[in-house]
């Protein structure tokens, strides 16, 4: 409410204060700013994802580093039968098969579980028969038929979508489906729950040797099937079922879906491609029907229709409809007519929860060695960490020659200074907004230092200044209003984490990009045109941003030389650990911000990193000691890689840390000295 009262406030002064600054053309955002910033990114993306068909181009080698299928496999001679001292390692038999419980390794610490059928006559070769998510492989009926024709079969179990181990008793629980809970702790590692899927299904391939293998697959097992037959040619054939088909309404699946950059090189079809000349047959199934729980991210999957399923198999050109006999048939077997047989599912609690718990541990011993990882990489070339920054974490936009197209409205002024409404061109169709705030007592010719302040989540520029009371007062302190007395020029720029803006992420996640491929292109070009404006002196802009502004701050300015300096406050942390951690209150496994993962983060650039980018410049830090996104001792860790680096550089006197006593808001007390001392030529000498 809050928020809309000053943009009710603003809009109804807009009549009495429409002149436009010198130089531009008139405002032309109809409505809410904010609201059409976030639907234009919207419909650019989904643009994007409509064109990506014709641009793809698939390799197995860009497929494994997206899927995380980058760990090595743990070498075994045999699989490890189940049994305990009560009963037989036999589950079930027939004349035709018998059916064992087994384990096998994958990769370090992570084991593989499922069935093993054998054929009580000579083995065709082995079938890797994929359940559905919800499916426990003793209920997979294709197992059986598969079995049954004369081959070794071994089912998987798969990380189920209920929400049993999703969280820690000892902090909370939540009802992210464990593949969601699964998938926020690997994607920032550069891993992913699909890939450790498929790496056990590799490993099974590994046990094969020089047998025929193959691999059938439905729902969740389908997309593995596909995955692991596009990735490792020595599967003969696979079969796909309830899952083949367009993939442009990815970001509408559940989220554990997610694959970072896959609609760049892949659809289903660019998948089928890398299987040829090998067989792949689509079973037109389908699919299982998901909706994600109210409160978890939302996500759905409905069943593929069949003309949808034809396109895509009619656009690979190399896939073929078919059936589970014709899998077999093309595996060289005979299918043979079977009756299923009940196989007791009794190892299925205790499977699932020992599954989810070695990814956990797995996931903790990345992280540990992400650290000295990340100072490799800094050690060995600072530009290849600023390129991977761009490109490969927050993903770039491409190089358009859109015109900046200023645009503005004069705003009520203040007591001592005159504002605009502004709009800028960043992208194609996509503007950047913001509010510009003049100190009245400008000269002419003078050249003023500026600040880029930034606000937090859900917030808006006009939460910034003109504030007596409120939430957003008690936040941002009237930090517009206290920069201007200061006698700076403010520039506050409209960030996209507003309003349904959760979505942004889905959408860009599979083209490669995210919501900060937005917001650095948006800064790139106001910074631009604030250095054009003759009041500004362009060699002192400098950017200060809270919370989700703080965001910014470790992000745009390592990658915008113009920023002078930069002040993150209310953010800066131990990020990857707070991303993954199931052991805090304040970890991000807890919450609903499931835009805040980016894929392989832990091994590009976490925060100290991205701080140590802005170096030569100044770089401070603001920590509330009661701000609960974390706690000192972690931030003071982060901070001392930053301080240790400078002090190397010779510079250490270009970054500081203040700490004050108070929550998650802006302090402003150190952070104003600070940027006068860095941006005001007398206060430098």
């Amino acid at each position: 409410m809050l928020f809309c009262r000053a943009v009710l406030l603003l809009w109804s002064t807009v009549a009495l204060y429409a002149a436009a600054l010198d130089g531009t053309a008139p405002f032309d955002i109809a409505g809410d700013p904010a609201e059409h910033m976030v639907n234009r990114i919207k419909d650019y993306l989904l643009g994007g994802t409509r064109a990506s068909v014709k641009d793809r181009r698939p390799t197995v080698a860009r497929l494994r580093q997206i899927l995380g299928v980058v760990d090595q496999r743990v070498s075994f001679h045999d699989l490890e039968t189940f049994a305990s001292r009560e009963s037989s390692p036999i589950l079930a038999q027939t004349g035709s098969y018998v059916v064992k419980a087994v384990r096998w390794p994958a990769v370090s610490g992570i084991n593989a579980e499922g069935i093993l059928l054998e054929p009580t006559r000579p083995s065709r070769g082995l079938i890797i028969a994929i359940p559905d998510a919800d499916q426990e492989p003793e209920q997979f009926e294709p197992a059986q038929q598969l079995a049954a024709a004369g081959f070794t079969v071994l089912a998987p179990a798969l990380i189920n979508r209920k929400d049993t181990y999703s969280g820690n008793p000892d902090i909370r629980m939540t009802n992210q489906p464990h593949r969601e809970w699964l998938y926020r702790m690997t994607y920032p590692l550069g891993r992913h729950v699909l890939g450790i899927e498929i790496q056990k299904v590799l490993a099974a391939v590994d046990w094969a040797k020089d047998k025929p293998v193959g691999v059938w697959g439905y729902g969740e097992g389908g997309a593995i099937a596909l995955y692991a037959a596009a990735i490792d040619n020595r599967i003969r054939v696979a079969g796909v079922s309830g899952y083949f088909g367009p993939r442009e309404n990815l970001w509408q699946e559940p989220i554990y879906r997610n694959v970072f950059g896959l609609l760049r090189d892949f659809g289903d079809a660019e998948l089928a491609s890398l299987i040829a000349p090998r067989r792949l047959i689509i079973d037109v199934a389908g699919g299982p029907t998901v909706q994600t729980a109210t409160g978890s991210t939302p996500g759905a999957l409905r069943p593929i229709d069949r003309s949808s399923v034809e396109t895509e198999v009619h656009r690979a050109g190399n896939a073929e409809i078919g059936n589970i006999g014709q899998f077999v048939t093309a595996m060289g077997g005979t299918p043979s007519p079977v009756k299923a047989v009940d196989i007791p599912v009794r190892t299925s609690n205790g499977r699932q929860q020992r599954a989810i718990r070695e990814i956990e541990a797995f996931c903790a011993q990345i992280v540990e060695a992400s650290d000295r990882h990340r100072a490799k990489a800094w050690t060995k070339d600072r530009s290849e960490v600023a390129r991977r920054l761009r490109q490969d974490l927050l993903g770039e936009l491409p190089v358009d020659k859109t015109t900046l197209r200023p645009r503005t409205r004069e705003i009520q002024p203040g007591p001592n200074w005159r504002g605009y409404e502004v709009a800028l061109d960043a992208a194609p169709g996509v503007p950047a907004y913001g509010v510009l705030l003049i100190p009245s007592n400008v000269k002419h010719g003078e050249k003023l230092p500026t600040i880029v302040m930034q606000h937090g989540l859900d917030g808006r520029p006009q939460d910034l200044f003109n504030q007596k009371t409120g939430r957003a007062f008690d936040v941002y302190q009237n930090i517009g209003q206290r920069l201007i007395n200061e006698g700076f020029v403010v520039y506050l720029p409209q960030n996209p984490y507003i309003h349904d803006f959760r979505p942004i992420n889905r959408l860009a996640n599979p083209l490669g990009l995210t919501m900060f491929s937005f917001i650095l292109r948006q800064h790139e070009r106001t910074v631009e045109w604030l250095q054009s404006l003759s009041f500004v002196d362009p060699k002192r802009v400098g950017f200060y941003g809270l919370s989700y502004g703080g965001t910014t701050a470790l992000r745009v300015p390592p990658l915008v030389d113009a920023y002078a300096v930069s002040i993150c406050s209310g953010n800066f942390n131990e990020w990857i650990r707070k991303l993954t951690t199931t052991k805090e209150p304040y970890s991000y496994m807890f919450t609903k911000e499931y835009e805040i993962f980016e894929f392989d983060i832990a091994h590009i650039a976490s925060h100290a990193e991205m701080a140590m980018l802005t170096a030569p410049r100044p770089f401070m830090v603001e920590r509330g000691h009661a701000d609960g996104v974390g706690i000192d001792e972690w931030v003071a860790y982060e901070y001392a890689k930053v301080a240790r680096y400078y002090q190397r550089q010779g510079i250490r006197d270009l970054t500081s840390i203040a700490y004050f006593e108070g929550p998650h808001r802006i302090d402003g007390a150190a952070t104003i000295e600070f940027l006068k001392r860095y941006l005001t030529p007398d206060r430098r000498q």
